[in-house]
């Protein structure tokens, strides 16, 4: 009897070890990676370009993609771990830290380098200066969030104080921003693409200037994860890193028209001219990374934006959250071919 229980404990526990063993499994047999988005947009087609391109699957990769709206939900799913990666602005990772999480949030790939947000008047300004924003009502963004930090940035550098010089709306939720522009609050908006192409055509408002140009090189958007998931994971990060830089590289060699195509599937009911205008700007402006390195410059950039805007409430050193030893892994591999 004392036997039997034995084996019978054995082959339990040997099931036990196979469930959990595939429980990182993709239906494909390739290893499982849930990434969460913080939205869904043009801002970040390298992501879905390394999908539909095959070059996850080439590195062994399978992906569950989940858009979870917002800088807060998105970490949140992170930090509970119901997703692996986080596709989000690195502020967040920042907001962690400084909050002493046990488990450090580590930015290990950039996906894009400028702000992605544009300045959407209500006519046509010709020539647009910023000077017009002064004495205005000036829809913005979420407090704390990346476009609203380099919104305040781009207008202090222009002499405009935000909050003195405009009346300055921030009680609308993200989603509902376009929407209540749209019906006719605030003068001025900043908006992602596509929406601001599609107001373009829709005669809702005038792109006149890009947050992107104004504010510079900064890692506006980046792949992270839990310091323990890479430690534990080092060869899946490493091999996502290569997926991502293989659809960076595409991107650079592609045109726009060549690009909506690919992402088409993630943008239903968008028109392909819309989508096609929207990505020639983020091309034009080198919005997306050519590679997922993030230096230092870039970072301190980030801090001086969020110092700013009065968010920063710590320091924070490039090295404790940023992890390059996988980027640089696959750009040495490239240099020494």
């Amino acid at each position: 009897m004392k036997r039997r229980r034995l084996t019978i404990f054995f082959v339990a526990a040997l099931v036990l070890l196979t469930i959990l063993s595939g429980c990182n499994k993709g239906d494909s047999g390739k290893q499982l990676v849930r990434i969460g988005e913080v939205t869904r947009s043009l801002f970040y087609a390298p992501q879905y370009v390394a999908i539909e391109k095959g070059f996850f699957a080439e590195e062994g990769l399978q992906i569950d993609l989940t858009t979870t709206p917002g800088g807060d939900k998105t970490m949140t799913a992170l930090l509970s771990n119901a997703i692996d990666v986080a596709l989000v602005g690195s502020e967040t990772s920042i907001y962690v830290y400084l909050q002493g999480a046990d488990d450090k949030v580590i930015n290990f790939a950039q996906l894009t380098q400028t702000d992605g947000t544009f300045l959407v008047a209500r006519t046509e300004e010709e020539p647009f200066d910023w000077s017009n924003v002064a004495g205005t009502e000036f829809l913005g963004q979420r407090v704390g969030g990346m476009p609203q930090m380099v919104g305040e940035f781009v207008l202090k550098k222009h002499q405009i104080d935000p909050k003195l010089d405009l009346e300055l709306i921030q009680n609308v939720d993200y989603g509902n921003i376009p929407a209540a522009f749209a019906s006719g609050t605030g003068d001025y908006v900043q908006l992602f693409e596509p929406t601001a192409s599609i107001f373009e055509r829709e005669g809702t408002g005038k792109v006149v200037a890009s947050f992107g140009t104004e504010s510079g090189l900064l890692p506006y958007t980046a792949f992270m994860a839990r310091e323990s998931y890479i430690t534990k994971n080092e060869a899946i990060i490493q091999s996502f890193t290569n997926a991502i830089y293989k659809a960076q590289q595409w991107i650079i060699s592609a045109d726009a028209t060549e690009i909506a195509e690919v992402v088409t599937p993630y943008f239903d009911g968008v028109d392909a001219d819309i989508m096609i205008s929207s990505i020639d700007r983020y091309k034009q402006q080198a919005s997306y990374a050519e590679n997922p390195y993030i230096d230092e410059l870039e970072w301190n950039n980030l801090l001086d934006v969020m110092s700013s805007a009065n968010e920063l409430k710590g320091d924070v050193q490039y090295g404790e959250i940023v992890n390059m030893k996988f980027a640089e892994q696959v750009l040495d591999e490239v240099s020494s071919k």
